[in-house]
Parts: structure tokens; sequence; C-alpha cells
């Protein structure tokens, strides 16, 4: 355990210092917040319903943080100590690649946290945003698709021979996900035969299971994205670990 701290505390120093998840993960899902809500302050998000726009969209600025993290910073930092060798002196050490792969994952779910945290008391005091549904349904879902979004990224990070194909990997994963998983464009304004399309995607799935937990909404089929999710965590996981590369 004490390796493992010791472990976290460096690699989270190195990452702070490289900035590039802070304004990814922290700032940019921020901004895009202030932004939203300047544009559409306290309106309703349709005549017919109780909650804001605002409220509507809190959930998906919540997983531009979990994309960022997941489907672009773990693979390639990862991948990178692979083409630095970095991870090879690793190998010599009491380290394993499960420890590796879960301390990377750590910080990126600090990242995850930090965002909503930073989020959810900015909209409140600015916009006045309430949770219509259920606190504890909508912290499962939004844990369960970070969880499932993060080991995307380890997959991807754990396999990629070096940091070029894990950048390649890493942005036909998260363009599609950031831009039609609902994160950022509504998800009901897509046609009808796109919906469909992107409703394969784990961060859609838990995109919209996260929006109806948080508007009170009712829940049809929740066991599918749950199944979905739990699924592509659990094969990402074992996959990563089991064809991880020192080098």
């Amino acid at each position: 355990m004490k390796s493992f701290i010791t472990l976290l505390k460096n690699e989270l120093k190195l990452n702070i210092r490289n900035m590039n998840m802070v304004i990814f993960a922290i700032i940019i899902p921020l901004v895009v917040l202030i932004i939203l809500g300047f544009i559409y302050g306290t309106k309703p998000a349709a005549e017919e319903v109780a909650y804001t726009f605002m409220e509507q969209s809190l959930g998906a600025l919540c997983c531009i943080s979990i994309c960022a993290g997941g489907l672009m910073g773990l693979p390639l930092v990862v991948s990178e100590y692979r083409e630095r060798k970095i991870l090879k002196r690793f190998q010599v050490t009491p380290v394993s690649p499960a420890k590796l792969l879960v301390v990377e994952f750590t910080i990126y779910v600090i990242y995850c946290v930090i965002s909503m945290l930073t989020l959810f008391p900015v909209a409140m005091l600015f916009w006045k945003i309430k949770i219509h549904g259920s606190i504890l349904l909508f912290l499962g879902s939004w844990l369960l698709t970070m969880v499932s979004t993060l080991s995307i990224g380890l997959l991807v990070g754990g396999i990629a021979k070096n940091m070029k194909s894990a950048s390649v990997i890493a942005c036909i994963l998260y363009f599609p996900m950031l831009i039609f998983s609902g994160a950022t464009l509504p998800f009901e304004v897509m046609p009808v035969v796109m919906q469909k399309i992107i409703s394969i995607f784990p961060l859609t799935q838990g995109i919209q299971l996260m929006k109806a937990t948080f508007l009170g909404l009712p829940v049809d089929n929740a066991l599918i994205p749950i199944i979905v999710m739990g699924a592509v965590t659990l094969i990402c996981f074992s996959i990563s670990v089991k064809c991880f590369k020192w080098e």
C-alpha cells in the first residue's frame, strides 16, 4: 500500500506539471458550463418540463472530463512511458502491471472527481440548478460511466506499441464519443437513425442514464446500459492487464 501511495503521488505531480489534463479535464468543462449558462441561463429545456436546459446538460458536462481523461490522457501517458523506456525501468522493480495501471487509472479518477466538484457548486450558485432525481442513483451512474470509459483508455494504453499508434486510436475513439455521445451535441437533436447508431457507445449509455437519474425521469431498460458499461469495464481491464507490454 505504501509503494502504491508513493507511486501515485509521484505520477500525480508529473501529470499536473504537464497541465494538459488540468486544462482539458477541469478548466474546459467549467468554461463550457459558463458559456452555456450565459446563453441559456435558467430557461426551461422545453415548455412542458419543469427542469432547465442547464440542468439537462450538467450530467453531460461531467462527461467531458471523463472523455478527456479516459480516451486521451490515460492511453497517451501509458504509451509515452512505454516509448521512452520508462516502463522498462519499472519492470525491474516490484511494481506490477496491475499496480501501475491502477495508479494511472486513479489519477484520472481524481481529475473527474475534481471536475464534478467544480461544476456542481458553480451551477448551483449562479444558475440555481437542483437535482430533481436521486443523488445516489446519479452518482452511481456517473461512477459506472467514468470507470467504463477509463477502462477503454487503459486498454488502448496497455496494448499500443508506441505513442503514435496510441494517438491514432485515441483520436478515433475520442472525437466521435465527445461529439456524438451527447457530451457536447445534445442527443435529442440528432436524427433517429444516428441516435440508434451512437447508442452502442458506452459513454452514450452512461450520459442517458445520468440525465435520467439527475432529472428524476423514468429509466426504460436501465439494465441494458448497466450491463453494457459493466461488460466494457471487465473486458477492457482484463485485456489491458493480460496483454500489457513493458516495451
